[in-house]
């Protein structure tokens, strides 16, 4: 069983009467998962446990305002004064205009009355903790890019890079790691995301399971059963009830990829998952509360995708709480290298082979690349040359037939820097027909590939394409 506490900060509850306190701290778990709380009877000791940094670190205090000893106004004016960081909400047996603007006034964040729907207050309590995890992620971001990396580097370990944009990534990931809220990770196929997400869980804090589900190419039904579970005899087969993932990820982290290919219903039932915290395994009528902190990744561009009616916008704006984009490979050339020497030494030793030396030009090759496939691609890149591999230095066959190049050409010629070939030129070439001449020189090597010649240009098969068809257009209008 998890024994991880939900919010990261506590919650004092102070009340004299010991039946509501044990009352509103059931309800408070039943209802919203929230198990970091502390009762107090006695409002003569409220200060001393918010001085006591040893006591756990208490952000919000849910306080009744009729009490022996200090009242309710007073408690609240004290606490405001000596420790303004800290929260309160009044939860009283006083229903009165007045008390409550006086409240409100002297810095309460909120008033309920205790006669108030349960609903409304276990609401109000979760609007305030998200406010102050909130106020906390956002110190902590800043704390983190200011830094210029993590503070627990290690927890990035498995992440071969030297780039800066991906110290940053890693500075945001570590600030938002121990909030409860979803975490959406965005960047092409290829890239790694799933290491960010382990990341993420690592420095979550969590105790409970890291689970990962594909959603890609599930239907709905399968959706939720995956999900949610189902309990025994819920539709024909069922001979036995089965935890959904949501139940298996209690207190870890539940990770969602492909989110971008949820279909609409799926959708659906992922939003109300996540607004009201609680799900129903399939065939059963009692509700069960969400405990896991949700993260999910894609490769598709959401806004594109909400802006089509593909994807819903309350699911988009409600999963982007906290939300980080992993660049392409060919926008942090500076890795191609080291990740190159890296899945060298991998491969050769999955192999049990000598790690081979790579040719001097190799590097500057790949690094000439666009990688539409990112780091997946330059790993099996690797991997098929130390396969095929029998000498002491790597042969750059495979690297070349891979990336499309003329191997009829020295290796030196074909990775080449390149050199401006328009300063030998007398006159100029348009835009369009540079565009042109580039286009029918890599159609040319490509050998009439139209996927691989836009892998030469660096643009999709698609807007190739569609150059290829304005340009038999011009030439049949000429």
């Amino acid at each position: 069983m998890s024994t991880t506490l939900f919010p990261a900060f506590g919650i004092l509850i102070v009340d004299d009467e010991p039946a509501w306190l044990r009352s509103l701290s059931l309800t408070l778990e039943s209802s919203a998962g929230i198990t970091n709380t502390y009762l107090c009877q006695q409002s003569t000791e409220v200060m001393g446990l918010l001085d006591n940094k040893d006591h756990g670190g208490i952000g919000l205090v849910l306080l009744d305002l009729t009490m022996p000893g200090l009242s309710g106004e007073e408690l609240l004016e004290r606490i405001a004064e000596r420790h303004p960081e800290v929260v309160c909400i009044i939860i009283s047996g006083v229903n009165q205009l007045d008390t409550a603007v006086r409240c409100m006034k002297l810095g309460a964040f909120d008033y309920y009355v205790k006669t108030d729907e349960e609903d409304r207050i276990v609401s109000g309590v979760l609007r305030a903790v998200r406010m102050l995890e909130l106020r906390e992620e956002n110190r902590a971001v800043s704390s983190r890019l200011v830094a210029g990396g993590p503070a627990h580097p290690e927890a990035f370990a498995g992440i071969v890079t030297r780039s800066r944009s991906m110290l940053a990534v890693f500075a945001y990931v570590e600030a938002v790691a121990r909030s409860s809220q979803p975490l959406l990770v965005t960047g092409e196929s290829g890239v790694g995301k799933e290491n960010i997400v382990r990341a993420a869980h690592a420095l979550s804090g969590r105790q409970g399971r890291f689970v990962a589900v594909n959603v890609a190419g599930l239907d709905d039904i399968m959706f939720a059963d995956t999900l949610f579970g189902h309990v025994r005899g819920a539709y024909t087969g069922a001979d036995a009830a089965r935890k959904g993932m949501v139940e298996e990820a209690a207190g870890g982290t539940l990770f969602l990829d492909e989110i971008g290919d949820l279909s609409p219903a799926s959708q659906v039932k992922l939003l109300r998952l996540l607004q009201e915290g609680e799900y129903y395994p399939l065939g059963s009528d009692q509700p069960r509360r969400l405990r896991a902190r949700v993260i999910v990744a894609t490769h598709r561009n959401l806004p594109a995708a909400e802006a089509e009616g593909r994807f819903r916008r309350d699911l988009y704006y409600r999963l982007r709480t906290h939300q980080v984009h992993i660049p392409a490979l060919r926008e942090r050339k500076e890795d191609i290298a080291p990740l190159l020497q890296h899945f060298l030494a991998q491969a050769a030793a999955e192999m049990d082979k000598p790690t081979p030396t790579p040719p001097r030009e190799l590097a500057g090759c790949l690094a000439a690349y666009a990688f539409p496939g990112n780091i997946r691609e330059l790993k099996a890149m690797v991997y098929d040359a130390v396969s095929l591999h029998k000498g002491r230095v790597l042969s750059m066959a495979s690297f070349l037939t891979a990336m499309g190049i003329n191997q009829t050409m020295k290796p030196e010629t074909a990775c080449a820097p390149a050199v401006n070939p328009f300063h030998q030129f007398e006159r100029l070439p348009s835009f369009a027909e540079a565009a042109e001449l580039l286009v029918e020189a890599a159609m040319a090597r490509a050998g009439g590939n139209q996927t691989m010649a836009a892998r030469l240009l660096g643009i999709s098969q698609p807007a190739l394409s569609k150059r290829l068809k304005q340009m038999h257009n011009g030439e049949e209008g000429a």
